[in-house]
């Protein structure tokens, strides 16, 4: 499925047309005065959740959407930014914009296809040159995203099975090997092993260090 041809592609001149998701009003109203009144930016729409974003998508042919990860409810920020680049491809360029920099958030948003992953740290200018960025098909990235990113790079950890993220889920409930191998049918022995992949992947040690890194990383339910 491709979308609509965006009414700036193909043409510099063109003031970039940009479809702002965040589910929180405050966020939206300040985001629209800032780049409602910047040169070269022309704000189509909001969205207050993934689902309405991937339907203005369709709706008011964008050249970026400025993604929000979290939202409250129903289809997050990963989700909506996997529909809109595999429905429009190239034509569209999601550009996230997020308070969370964790490993895994990132690592997600750009599988699914973001262009650009930005904080909301960031000063004015440095949104607007990535929006352009965005705009043009070239990467965006904060500094500390960029330094994350190299660093996953450099000393790249493998992905937790999903057997595994059960047995992390039920060991933030402060559950026992003995109480997890009954919660999920399996022998204590096979917790065990299974705790040991989970350490070397998280490069923790114990059990309060596995809870802390996958909270911090955001992998569990």
């Amino acid at each position: 499925m491709t979308g609509p041809e965006p009414a700036g592609a193909g043409d510099p001149a063109a003031p970039v047309r940009l479809l702002l998701c965040d589910d929180h009003a405050v966020v939206r109203a300040g985001l629209l005065a800032l780049l409602g009144s910047t040169p070269g930016i022309d704000v189509v729409g909001e969205a207050g959740s993934g689902e309405e974003a991937v339907a203005l998508t369709a709706k008011t042919a964008p050249d970026v959407v400025l993604m929000d990860l979290q939202l409250g409810g129903g289809m997050d920020g990963v989700e909506a930014t996997r529909r809109i680049t595999a429905a429009f491809g190239d034509a569209v360029h999601v550009l996230v914009l997020t308070t969370y920099d964790t490993d895994a958030d990132i690592t997600r948003a750009i599988a699914a296809g973001a262009t650009g992953y930005l904080l909301k740290a960031e000063r004015p200018d440095e949104l607007f040159a990535a929006i352009r960025s965005a705009a043009a098909g070239r990467t965006a990235l904060s500094g500390p995203v960029a330094h994350r990113v190299m660093a996953q790079m450099r000393n790249p950890r493998p992905a937790l099975t999903d057997r595994e993220r059960d047995i992390l889920a039920q060991l933030a409930r402060g559950l026992s090997n003995r109480d997890i191998a009954k919660a999920l049918f399996l022998s204590e022995a096979t917790v065990k092993t299974h705790l040991g992949r989970i350490y070397h992947k998280l490069g923790v040690d114990t059990r309060s260090g596995a809870v802390a890194a996958a909270k911090e990383q955001r992998l569990l339910p």
